[in-house]
């Protein structure tokens, strides 16, 4: 980091609000489209079958270095789903999808009009897809334990502790928070960051100024960020450097 130098980010917040899912169709991705296809663990376990024969050998030798059984699942059900959704809007069978990595592992697929981003939580995975803009998402479980008000502390800024404190569900708008700021670093292509305090997400427009060496050469300047409860369980947040038009949100049912 350094902590000489620095520049302005601004961060715009909308939500939450809820969201409502429709069908899986043939949302067409045209201007300001993005679509967020949400699903649950279980409603995807009966198409991990299907799903072991898309992956590639990188995502194989990914998944199989996964510990807990768990976590092979879940890897194993969102990248299938991803591939699933992919090959959809492209228009190619899932198992042809060749991906390519970022500077800090954010993939993507050259030459393809295509934009999305990937996210999952212990029970859930949520995926955006767009055309023409970059993406972050992030999807949370309400079933999640931690110790909000500890790693509030010592993650975000004082006027999100007091919001989250003065909350009648504290651990609901940690949360909502939490989404925000994993969204937007996802957006920027750095994915992860240790002092998540430097971004601010409690407010409509949120003013700062980011020295974080990676996040400065890669953050746009302004984020949109939106956020939704889906259902009574989970929380996804949506952000881009453009203005978000119609998001749809869509089951796999």
């Amino acid at each position: 980091m350094n902590e000489a130098s620095g520049r302005e980010l601004t961060v715009r917040c909308e939500g939450p609000v809820d969201a409502f899912q429709s069908p899986a169709g043939d949302i067409p991705l045209n201007g300001d489209e993005v679509a967020v296809w949400a699903a649950t663990l279980d409603e995807l376990r009966p198409f991990a079958q299907d799903y072991t024969s898309l992956l590639d050998l990188g995502e194989r030798g990914r998944m199989a270095r996964f510990r807990f059984d768990p976590d092979k699942e879940r890897f194993l059900l969102g990248h299938g789903l991803l591939r699933t959704v992919l090959g959809h809007y492209l228009r190619l069978p899932p198992e042809n999808i060749r991906f390519q990595r970022g500077r800090f592992g954010k993939p993507f697929i050259p030459d393809m009009p295509i934009n999305f981003n990937l996210s999952d939580t212990k029970d859930a995975v949520a995926i955006a897809v767009s055309a023409h803009r970059d993406l972050g998402v992030d999807v949370e479980t309400m079933s999640r334990v931690v110790d909000h008000e500890a790693v509030g502390e010592h993650y975000f800024t004082m006027e999100e502790v007091a919001s989250i404190n003065g909350s009648p569900d504290g651990k609901r708008r940690f949360l909502e928070f939490w989404t925000r700021k994993e969204a937007v670093l996802k957006a920027s292509g750095v994915g992860i960051m240790d002092d998540l305090r430097v971004l601010r997400v409690d407010e409509a427009v949120n003013r700062m100024t980011i020295t974080h060496d990676a996040f400065i050469a890669m953050a746009a300047p302004v984020y949109h960020v939106r956020t939704w409860h889906l259902g009574a369980s989970h929380i996804v947040s949506l952000a881009s450097s453009t203005i978000l038009g119609t998001v749809h949100f869509l089951s796999v049912h």
